[in-house]
């Protein structure tokens, strides 16, 4: 479990997140989630058995965007889902012990693949995607390998990753993908001894 500390809230909003058992909530795929900017966000693993609670959770963060570009399509976003996942890959994103979202990094011998973030809309602006990317960087950083992405050409995801450091590459139909390198470890020293 990985914990990345984000801004925070007003006491009244870190009461009103608290007052049932934190992994025992159950919600309405489309009520607001308001992640309690007190508390950290935590990556979990996830299990074979959460793969509907994954894809609802998709199609709900990627509507938005598919429907701008007319590719709005439960049933292709769901089996274009189902027929790349691994749960080994795949940690849900808690805020205030609220599932808000999910990712997926897949481990390459020379990359890292960030193949999947998706956040509900409910909770996207609130720094839960950048406090996700923060721990991802830090993995491709220790490993010194470069992050891949792609991303709906019409989506705001574009902006999310130029933001954060990625680097465009290429563009296909529907996608264009970027690259994040590795930073340097501090203290690392270039060049030869000698």
């Amino acid at each position: 479990m990985y914990a990345v500390n984000i801004p925070r809230r007003s006491r009244h909003q870190y009461q009103a997140l608290y007052t049932e058992p934190p992994r025992m909530v159950a919600r309405a795929p489309n009520m607001p989630v308001a992640p309690n900017q007190n508390s950290p966000i935590i990556l979990v693993p996830v299990q074979q058995s959460d793969l509907d609670n994954l894809v609802a959770i998709r199609i709900e963060a990627m509507r938005e965007s598919l429907e701008r570009v007319g590719r709005f399509d439960p049933a292709r976003a769901r089996e274009r889902f189902v027929g790349g996942f691994e749960a080994r890959d795949t940690r849900y994103i808690e805020a205030s012990g609220e599932r808000v979202g999910f990712v997926v990094v897949k481990h390459h011998p020379n990359e890292l693949l960030l193949d999947h973030l998706y956040v509900r809309p409910s909770a996207q602006g609130s720094g839960v995607g950048s406090a996700v990317l923060s721990q991802i960087f830090k993995e491709a950083d220790a490993a010194a390998l470069p992050i891949k992405v792609g991303a709906l050409k019409e989506s705001a995801s574009n902006r999310f990753y130029t933001r954060h450091g990625f680097q465009f590459i290429e563009s296909s139909e529907f996608d264009n993908y970027y690259v994040r390198q590795p930073s340097p470890a501090i203290g690392a020293h270039s060049g030869t001894m000698g």
